[in-house]
């Protein structure tokens, strides 16, 4: 019994040192997804570190009965069977075991067990969704530092938390920049269609959804290559590691098929960072208010008929489809000229700030426009950054 148990000791330390950099498990702090193994897997650690074997063993092999394709759980029963006969080296101690699978299998051990006892509190939004459109149900954020795709619903405008699932990310980490390089981009995209089955092969798993990746501002700044999407993985696999895709956003089928469920073609924003920023619901209003201000305000100088006032709302920089800001300028200037009055009335407005240290929100809107020589409705979309300390157009183009 002596002997079992200094086994039992060991396993204990090597699952502590597997998990370096953990902390303690977290209070609820409101609604949580605990539909995938996050919440079983936390509790056989748990019982690891509590030196509990048999427990964690019984625990273990109920997860399995659920998701008999999860290697994780393979590998911690065959240690726990191990760590009975013998001290435990090493996380992933089975003598056949390749060391760059085991390790593999650690960072997403790693990764589960970090997003589900570090979550953010329920009073907290991720600083990028500003405004959702009425039309739009759903928002997804992805964390690649986590691993981890959040689901929000749209109520009035306002975010709220659904459910968070695993993800696995680019080889070479974030920030795509060009063709090749296996990298997940950073940014604001949204779904913009959904391949047949019949045209995907089991890799893709149970679908795959393509986001408008590169989107109007990668091109602005030159990044490059295509073909990102949102997809499943093999149907003998439940999930693959944390770095393990060309670039796509990959979740096991049964949580690609609950978040595919809520998407909207063309609609559902799906938003990549680095590193979720998280803001307090007053903090995330007054972002909100002061950008709505400021879109205001740019509407009704295009109205007031003063075109020097308006064309202060475009950056140095700014670009349209076919036109740099002092083309702009001018054709704009040659139009008002013919002017007596203008309408401009916005709807279905969304704003979506974009990850990373540059402030820029992309704003979309559906635009009634009347003048006393024209009437014309469309969808646009807008590229806000900061310059000199103030909001600037810096893209305007259709949607």
């Amino acid at each position: 019994m002596r002997k079992v148990f200094r086994h039992a000791a060991r396993f204990a330390l090597v699952v502590g040192a597997c998990c370096a950099g953990l902390s303690a498990a977290q209070p609820m702090r409101g609604p949580i997804s605990d539909s995938g193994p996050e919440a079983s897997l936390s509790k056989v650690f748990d019982d690891i570190e509590h030196r509990k074997l048999d427990s964690a063993l019984e625990r273990t092999e109920s997860l399995l009965r659920v998701y008999p394709n999860f290697r994780l759980a393979h590998l911690i029963r065959g240690d726990l069977l191990l760590a009975r006969s013998r001290p435990i080296a090493g996380f992933g101690n089975a003598p056949s075991a390749p060391p760059e699978k085991v390790s593999e299998l650690r960072e997403e051990a790693i990764a589960r067990l970090k997003a589900y006892r570090n979550r953010p509190q329920n009073n907290y939004v991720p600083r990028y969704l500003l405004q959702m459109r009425p039309d739009q149900k759903y928002a997804i954020v992805v964390d690649t530092q986590k691993s981890r795709l959040y689901l929000y619903a749209n109520e009035g405008g306002r975010p709220r938390f659904v459910a968070d699932y695993y993800i696995t990310h680019g080889k070479e980490g974030a920030q795509k920049a060009r063709e090749g390089d296996k990298r997940t981009p950073l940014g604001v995209y949204h779904v913009v269609s959904e391949v047949p089955k019949k045209r995907l092969t089991d890799f893709y798993g149970s679908g795959a959804f393509p986001i408008n990746y590169p989107n109007e501002y990668d091109r602005l700044q030159g990044r490059a290559g295509h073909g990102i999407w949102l997809h499943g993985v093999p149907s003998d696999t439940l999930s693959r590691p944390p770095k393990a895709s060309d670039g796509c956003v990959v979740l096991a089928n049964t949580d690609l098929q609950a978040v595919a469920s809520r998407l909207q073609l063309g609609l559902t924003p799906v938003i990549i960072s680095n590193d979720v920023e998280w803001l307090s619901l007053d903090d995330w209003q007054q972002e909100r208010s002061a950008l709505q201000k400021q879109i205001e305000t740019w509407r009704r100088d295009w109205e007031s008929g003063d075109t020097e006032r308006y064309l202060q709302h475009y950056a140095d920089k700014f670009a349209s489809d076919d036109a740099t800001r002092t083309q702009w300028s001018a054709r704009k200037r040659a139009i008002a000229k013919d002017k007596t009055w203008v309408q401009v009335r916005l709807k279905n407005i969304s704003m979506f700030r974009s990850p990373g240290k540059e402030d820029m929100v992309v704003v979309t809107f559906d635009q009634d426009y009347r003048s006393n020589n024209l009437k014309q409705q469309a969808s646009k979309r807008q590229y806000w950054v900061k310059e000199g300390g103030k909001w600037k157009i810096v893209y305007e183009g259709q949607a």
